[in-house]
């Protein structure tokens, strides 16, 4: 039996670092400004325990861009590092001080870095690197210098302040990082919320003094602080107001209409937890989540904009920020590792969702009903994907009448359990997708003293699906076009024909000839009361529902076409009265024509050539 070591190349660390440890060129500036939050942190730490005695001063981190130089210069006044700790921790791969820091002062740190590699990323943009850097034990300062390869140089340099100077040499692949305006950009992206302030050169104020005829405007050369050091979701929700919510997320996402809500999350055990979720308007359309609405922190140093990992699909749709240390990154800290603590992060999340909308729903039920329109789909969503959220949203998901009367599910099945039960003894929910478009089926179906649901939205469809499955066939949905309205709830209630079998016969073929050989149309004679219309078509409810699900997915009307039922009310007067006694058989299938026209005009079926003709022979009869 052999043992020893793994041996690994120094020399072949860097391409490796450059090519495949991040995943973005650009991540070089967050680790690096990162690195030096973590010194300054360290070094607020130690005098806290009273090991530094001396003044902290002015903390603040400066990021100096030289564009003549072609340098980049990160600027601490935080631990600094001796001639010693340079060796341990610059020129040992993966050697964190971090790590070691948080180990001895664990309790308090806040140390953000974890895996020693952080300052490697430098090479990915700068063919050489320089560290000048003085210890807070005021030591001698020294100067680091490599240019991407195992070698480096170390000598003993001129330093007054504590501290450390990070100096980027800009090689050709990172030029572009020595335009102002796109540095500044990563900066507010990746440095925006971390706690110690941080500067990027002037900027240009504009002030008002005096008052009055003597109110005068100058503008002023400030000092460019690109970070807010205490974001809203670091503070205690009791001391923060609906004001400071607003304007947090106007600071997130300017120029969007203010949010309808939002949950501010404030956990540390069993994991350690901060974040602000607004619920903004939905796209009632229900495409794809808009993606970067929802930023991942950790220890306020921007991760990432995909929280797919994290939070299930229907909470995608909010915007807003999560900051945890206990959200297991990968080696470059630029997206997520699953693991136990996701998981019961994903369910922390998910039921504080569900209780701030139950809070909301019992506190102002007026309130809350108001901003259903909005909100209906996204809890729909949650309510079909999500079995926990499903349980606890049934207190609070609402149905919405065409009379705009919101009730809950239990509610509403006490509503309706009298006149909408059929001799089977199920429930059945008549819907429209329409209110304009389904108005004489949807007034036929209230003149018998039913309730119509309005379900207009895209998710509709598998929400109903969804909650007449989870009832054990307790109810269906059934919209109101789908059959006549005295046959949309099966009482089993029979009514007789006031013709006679020939003139049944005589009927019937006359409505034949005009619907021809379309085999999407099934004749029917039906008696029904004579109040009702003399033609209806319907769309077949099971029929109907396949159709739609394979439209959404893509695949046309394959299964029964646009088939639908063409219902003759054999009772209706206007047959016996009048049809049937006409001599002209050109006056009959004018009168024909006309009936039928009218019903597929109230299901938007008579479009194009048709709708000409049918306005054309109106028209006609009129002169």
């Amino acid at each position: 039996m052999e043992k020893g070591n793994i041996s690994v190349q120094t020399e072949n660390i860097f391409p490796i670092i450059k090519k495949f440890l991040y995943s973005e060129q650009e991540i070089f500036l967050r680790e690096l400004v990162s690195n030096a939050v973590d010194a300054t942190n360290k070094l607020k730490v130690l005098s806290n325990k009273g090991e530094f005695k001396g003044e902290l001063g002015d903390l603040t981190i400066d990021v100096i861009l030289s564009k003549e130089d072609k340098t980049i210069t990160i600027r601490d006044r935080g631990i600094g590092m001796s001639e010693e700790e340079v060796k341990k921790y610059l020129n040992q791969v993966a050697f964190s001080s971090a790590s070691e820091f948080l180990e001895k002062y664990k309790d308090d740190s806040g140390i953000i870095g974890h895996f020693g590699l952080g300052f490697y990323s430098a090479f990915m943009v700068a063919s050489k690197v320089e560290v000048v850097t003085k210890s807070y034990l005021d030591q001698p300062a020294v100067r680091w210098t490599c240019t991407g390869d195992p070698s480096y140089e170390l000598e003993l340099a001129e330093k007054e302040e504590r501290g450390t100077d990070i100096v980027l040499h800009i090689g050709e692949e990172g030029e572009e990082y020595l335009e102002k305006a796109r540095l500044e950009e990563l900066l507010r992206k990746y440095c925006g919320f971390l706690p110690i302030p941080i500067r990027f050169g002037k900027k240009e104020e504009v002030i008002t003094k005096g008052e009055g005829e003597e109110e005068k405007s100058e503008t002023v050369e400030v000092d460019n602080i690109i970070n807010n050091t205490s974001p809203l979701w670091k503070k205690n929700p009791s001391d923060l107001k609906d004001e400071d919510y607003k304007a947090f997320y106007q600071e997130l996402h300017p120029f969007s209409p203010a949010p309808l809500f939002w949950i501010h999350l404030n956990i540390d055990y069993p994991f350690t937890l901060n974040g602000v979720l607004f619920f903004p308007r939905l796209d009632q359309t229900m495409v794809e989540p808009e993606k970067n609405r929802i930023k991942l922190y950790s220890n306020q140093v921007y991760v990432t904009d995909d929280v797919s990992n994290i939070l299930p699909p229907f909470l995608m749709h909010l915007h807003g920020v999560i900051d945890s240390p206990d959200i297991p990154l990968n080696v470059s800290r630029s997206y997520l590792q699953t693991d136990q603590n996701v998981r019961k992060i994903t369910g922390y999340i998910t039921r504080k969702v569900a209780d701030k909308l139950r809070e909301l729903f019992n506190n102002d039920r007026d309130e809350y009903t108001e901003k259903w329109d909005d909100i209906g789909i996204f809890v729909k969503y949650g309510m079909i994907t999500e079995e926990k959220f499903y349980e606890k949203a049934l207190k609070f998901a609402l149905l919405k009448s065409t009379d705009k009367q919101y009730t809950t599910l239990e509610e509403y099945k006490e509503k309706v359990k009298d006149l909408q039960t059929d001799k089977n003894g199920l429930l059945n929910f008549l819907y429209a997708n329409s209110t304009s478009g389904q108005s004489g089926f949807i007034n036929a179906a209230r003149d018998k003293g039913y309730d119509v649901l309005i379900m207009d939205q895209v998710i509709d469809n598998h929400f109903m699906q969804h909650l007449e499955h989870k009832s054990n066939n307790e109810f269906r949905f059934k919209r109101v076009d789908s059959d006549t309205a005295d046959q949309l709830i099966d009482k089993d209630e029979k009514i007789e024909s006031l013709l006679n079998e020939k003139e049944e016969e005589s009927l019937k073929e006359l409505f034949l000839e005009e619907i021809g050989e379309d085999n999407e149309m099934r004749l029917e004679l039906k008696p029904m009361s004579p109040t009702e219309e003399p033609v209806v078509i319907v769309r077949p409810e099971f029929l109907r529902r396949m159709q739609e699900m394979q439209a959404m997915q893509g695949m046309g009307n394959a299964f029964g076409g646009n088939m639908v039922n063409v219902v003759v009310n054999s009772n209706h007067p206007i047959f016996a009265q009048k049809l049937l006694r006409m001599r002209s058989p050109e006056k009959k299938k004018q009168l024909v024509q006309t009936l039928f026209d009218l019903a597929r005009l109230n299901q938007n079926m008579l479009t194009g050539e048709d709708l000409n003709k049918f306005v054309k022979r109106n028209l006609e009869l009129l002169q």
